[in-house]
Parts: C-alpha cells; structure tokens; sequence
C-alpha cells in the first residue's frame, strides 16, 4: 500500500467510525472501532497525511511521538484519593488526567471540533516503561485509567524493526484488536504529491529519470546511508531559500538532506546542469514570445540536439515556468473570491446603515462606518485564528483582504469622499481594477500554454517530449483548473492525438496478440 492509498484508507474510515442514526448516535459499535496501525519506512510521509485526512473530513487533530514521553506525562501522575467501598470509605491510588487525553479536550475546546484524530507515532519504540501503557492504548483506548473521548479515532504509526533497533514486536493479543496498514514507498504518488506542494522543479526532474533514487534506507556495517522524502522536501524547500539568496548549492549541502554519497552527488552533478540549461535556454523570455525569430529557432535547434537528459530538463523547465504562473493565478484568484465575499458582507452592512437612517430621519453616516467594519473583520479574524479554525494558508488570505479593504477605505477617503454609500461604490470601482489584473494573468498563462506546446512541436515534434509535457500539465491540479475554467486549445489537441496514438497502439497490440493465439 502506498501513502496515498492509506490516506483514502484513514478518510474512509473516519466516515464509517463518525456516521450516525437520525438520533445522533454513533452506528459503528464503539467496542468494534478499531485502531488504526500504520506501519512503514521513516521520513515517508505518515505525519502528513494525518494533516491532510483531518483537513479533508473536517475534524481535529492531535499528534504526539510518544517517544518524546515520559511514562508520567503518557498516563498521569498518581494521587491518593478517597472512594466509597461496602458503605466505608478508604483512601486509594489514582491518576491524573493523561497529558494526551488532556490535549485532546484541548483541542475540542479550541476548535469547536468534537471529533477528530489521535495520531501516537512511532508507537513501537517505545521505553520498557511505556510498553503496557501503549498495548492498553491500542487495545482499550485509554492512557492509564482516562479513556479517549468518544469521536476521536486513534491511528498509531511505527517502523518496521529494520529500520530502528528499540522497535518492540506487538503480540498477537493487541494485532488482532489493530487494523494494521504497511506502507511501502511509491516515488510516482510522490511525485503528484511534490507537484501540488512546490517541490523545486529540478528534484521533480531528476526524480522523473532516476525513480530507484527516491528513497533507500542501508544499515551496514560500514554505516547508515538513506534517502527518504522527507528529505527530499526539506532539501527543496532549502535550495529555494538559497537560490533568491544566490548561495550555491554544492554537494556536500545536498548530502546533509541526501544521505547517501551516490546520490547525493549524482543530484548535485543534475542540479548543476539543470541550473545551465535554464541560463541557456532562457525559458522564460521563450514562453512570453520575448525573443526574436532567429533566437527562438536557434534555441529550438539546440534542444533537438540534446541529449536525452538535456530534452527531459527543457520539458521539466518549460513545466515549472507553467506552473510558477499557474499558481500566481490560482493565488490571485482565491484572493480576489476571498475579498469579494469580504464586499458582499461590507454591502449588507451598508444598507442596513442607509435603513436605519431612514428610519431614524438622520443624516448619512460617515464614512468611519467602513473602518469600523474592518476592524470587526479583523477582530473576528483573529478570534478564528486562536481557536485554530484556519489553515496558515487561509489566514493569508483573509488577512491580505483586509488589509486591502483598508487600503481602499483610505484611498477614498483621500478623494474626499464621506458617506459610507459613496465610499462603497468607490471600493467597489477598485475592486472592478484588482479583477482587471487577474484578467492580465489569464492572458499570460494562455500566451504562455501555447508558446510550450508550440516550442516542443517546433523541437521535438510528436515525440515522447510532446507526451511528457501533456502528462506533466494533466497531473497537475494548479494548470488543470487553469485550463477548466479557461480553456486551451493547444492542450486539447495534443492530448487527444496522444490518446488516439495510446488506443491505436492498444489495438495493434491486441491484434498482434489475436493473431499469435491462432
């Protein structure tokens, strides 16, 4: 199974665990929901996906490495407390309430979210100490005598013993009470994940050749070597750091994310060429129809000549300049749906000022009753962001819109404008111009689109490079919706020629088949 599958796996279960009868109870027998064990190689990605499940089935989330805990922090400190026995009181040893447990309601009250994820990672190495403490989790859901709040899945992560000495086995008792998922790695789910994730374009590219280099992970006498994903991420999020700082990326900092020498190095060798043919072929200037005639053909001859490395990076090149654009557009236009939806309430917000005047026979209202508008966004805003009802992403967005609703307020009270009406139909005229802008991005990117497919037909013509730039641009969510909703002629003539090219060889291929059988 790969993340992705088990991702699915995680989601479909949250639904069947939190589905309930028209009366509001649970139709999955509580005693029947079963722990959730995933099993797989370090730096895979297990962390991540508890993210994205939680994100996409709604819920909260509380994440833990248990090895990060003490047996007391894990289950409790003991307290004396009194109890009640056959009519006599007598004095006995309690627990206080699990950090974890405690973290939980936290969460809930935090968020409003009564259901959620406990994720416990790396749940099978743990001390001597902890051990029965994480087979009572996994087989009653509770951390000392505190069960786990009804609603909340628990999904447990460890690595197989090849890859940590201080892995414990689980008996066969607690397996049969698990739902036990192994993960294995899968470079090409990777790969749509990297896209969506801005993933330097370079490792996207290497990757694509040298699939065999994604992940490795070497115990031997001579040492640990290993490459995992998590290391490629954090080494692109790194080399894009550098690159706007103009610090050189050699091999020996590639080795510090990579490592393992071979690959380290082979990467590094890659990264050099492919930061070349960007310097060479000026992708950019190509894309926007900045060079002239005789450039442009002398660049598309130096391409048909290339190796087969140099014609796979000019395709990735072209890629990521697509994709740079694709998400300024997919940025721009989230931004511009999030301040419209900001208008619309400023809108209602207006009229009932307008009515209530009329109501009152008084004078129009200042324009004071836009600022104040924006600063109950504003505060509205950050209440939503201590109960963490935001991704950071989000928060972005809602904080730009109203930093931009300000800017408007003040520009018009710079034309002198006072009512709170007028100023409306003001902010509404320079909200017409940030929509003008967008329009600006859409021309970019069509003009962008058909100088790519134009560029590798003119180079390679309706070879694997015209292949690998339509697979390139399907799998990717940002230059699909681009597409959807603006359309690309280009894109839809190559794609169905390349479909027609894959049934027509499907059917050569089956006769061939039929005739050998005869």
């Amino acid at each position: 199974m790969n993340i992705q599958e088990a991702k699915k796996e995680i989601c479909n279960t949250l639904r069947a665990y939190l589905a309930k009868d028209e009366n509001g109870y649970y139709i999955y027998p509580l005693v029947r929901q079963r722990p959730i064990l995933l099993i797989g190689p370090p730096g895979i990605g297990k962390t991540a996906i508890m993210e994205q499940a939680a994100s996409e089935c709604g819920v909260g989330l509380v994440s833990y490495t248990i090895t990060h805990h003490t047996r007391q922090s894990a289950i409790g400190l003991p307290e004396i407390v009194k109890r009640n026995y056959g009519g006599k009181g007598m004095m006995v040893t309690d627990y206080t309430m699990s950090e974890i447990v405690a973290s939980v309601y936290d969460c809930m009250e935090k968020t409003g979210k009564k259901e959620g994820i406990l994720f416990i990672d790396e749940i099978n190495c743990v001390s001597e100490t902890l051990a029965p403490a994480m087979l009572a989790l996994l087989q009653n859901k509770t951390f000392g005598s505190h069960k786990i709040p009804e609603g909340w899945v628990l999904v447990a992560a460890g690595n197989p013993p090849e890859y940590n000495k201080s892995v414990r086995e689980f008996d066969i008792v607690t397996l049969d009470r698990v739902r036990k998922l192994v993960i294995e790695p899968d470079c090409e789910v990777w790969l749509r994940y990297a896209g969506g994730q801005n993933v330097h374009q370079a490792i996207l590219s290497y990757l694509s050749m040298k699939k065999e280099r994604f992940y490795s992970v070497e115990n031997t006498v001579d040492g640990k070597f290993f490459v995992t994903a998590r290391g490629w991420e954090d080494l692109s999020r790194l080399i894009q750091s550098y690159e706007k700082l103009g610090i050189e990326i050699n091999a020996e900092l590639v080795g510090e994310f990579l490592q393992k020498e071979e690959t380290a190095r082979d990467f590094a060798g890659f990264y050099q060429l492919y930061t070349k043919y960007g310097e060479d072929y000026q992708i950019p200037a190509i894309l926007n129809g900045e060079l002239s005639s005789e450039k442009l053909k002398q660049k598309q001859q130096m391409a048909a000549g290339g190796t087969f490395e140099e014609r796979f990076a000019v395709v990735n090149l072209i890629q990521g300049t697509l994709r740079e654009t694709a998400e300024r557009y997919e940025n721009v236009t989230h931004q511009i749906e999030v301040l419209h939806e900001l208008l619309l309430h400023l809108r209602n917000h207006v009229k009932k000022i307008s009515q209530d005047e009329k109501e009152r026979d008084q004078l129009p209202s200042g324009i004071s009753a836009l600022e104040e508008f924006a600063q109950e966004q504003d505060n509205s805003l950050q209440v939503k962001i201590k109960m963490e009802l935001l991704s950071l992403r989000e928060q972005k967005f809602q904080e730009t819109a109203i930093r931009r609703l300000r800017e408007y307020i003040l520009a018009a009270k710079k034309e002198h404008l006072r009512s709170a009406e007028n100023g409306f139909k003001r902010i509404c005229k320079y909200f017409e111009e940030e929509a003008a802008r967008r329009e600006n991005l859409v021309q970019k990117m069509h003009r962008e689109l058909q100088s790519a497919f134009s560029f590798i037909k003119e180079s390679f013509g309706d070879s694997q490079e015209m292949l690998l730039l339509v697979t390139g641009i399907t799998a990717d969510n940002t230059m699909t919706t681009f597409i959807a909703e603006n359309g690309c002629p280009a894109y839809f003539q190559y794609s169905e020629m390349l479909l027609y090219n894959k049934e027509e060889k499907n059917l050569q291929k089956a006769c061939a088949e039929a005739i050998q059988a005869i």
